[in-house]
């Protein structure tokens, strides 16, 4: 199977939307006003995006700003993630930042179903989304289209326009979603510590310690 963009889609009960979602966003500006979008209102977006995405635990593989509407692709993180509030949230912060502009009085979304979450059909989406620039004739490739990127809290670095980036998302996303997958690492090291300490109380009592 493959994506099959789509236009205007009912809007879904609000448990779609919860738990560990993968939601497609546009943000169109009311009577597509344009004149916002330049580098200083993309770093803004860019720290209100960690910000929405830290408050209510989402992932942004994929953003991409154009001059007269803004594309999100959230993957909800933990159960109690919720993309109507971290949506809200968003909205109400960026609406200052629009200057005269404003925009529509909803959001369109896409809620993809489970056979559309699988990778290789979610990456082909997300590729789709990176293609608006070279679409709308503003660029020639889109991964030099400069309003573009991801953001996921931890990972600054971390961008959709650079080579190998789908491998080291899904290792990430994977990671966010399972915190069980690092507690080995951490409970070795905690181990050592604990050994180590138990090691220098030993020796200390049996007077063999020299520091």
């Amino acid at each position: 199977m493959t994506f099959t963009p789509k236009s205007k889609l009912p809007r879904l009960g609000r448990e779609f939307y919860q738990g560990r979602a993968f939601v497609m966003w546009s943000h169109t500006m009311a009577g597509r006003a344009t004149g916002w979008l330049n580098e200083a209102f993309h770093l803004q977006f860019r720290e209100l995006l960690v910000h929405t995405c830290h408050r209510h635990e989402l992932a942004t593989p994929v953003y991409v700003l154009m001059p007269d509407h803004v594309h999100l692709v959230w993957l909800g993180l933990r159960e109690t993630s919720d993309q109507w509030l971290a949506t809200a949230f968003l909205r109400q912060h960026l609406a200052p930042r629009f200057g005269s502009g404003r925009l529509q009085d909803r959001a369109h979304d896409h809620v993809l179903r489970e056979d559309e979450r699988e990778r290789g059909i979610f990456e082909a989406a997300c590729t789709y989304v990176c293609h608006n620039p070279e679409r709308a004739a503003l660029t020639a490739a889109w991964r030099e289209w400069p309003y573009a990127g991801s953001v996921v809290p931890g990972y600054p670095d971390l961008d959709v326009r650079t080579a190998g980036f789908w491998p080291t998302f899904w290792k990430i996303y994977n990671r966010m979603v399972d915190p069980s997958t690092v507690v080995p690492a951490l409970t070795r090291r905690a181990t050592r510590v604990a050994v180590t300490n138990n090691i220098v109380a030993r020796s200390v009592r049996s007077g063999t310690f020299a520091p």
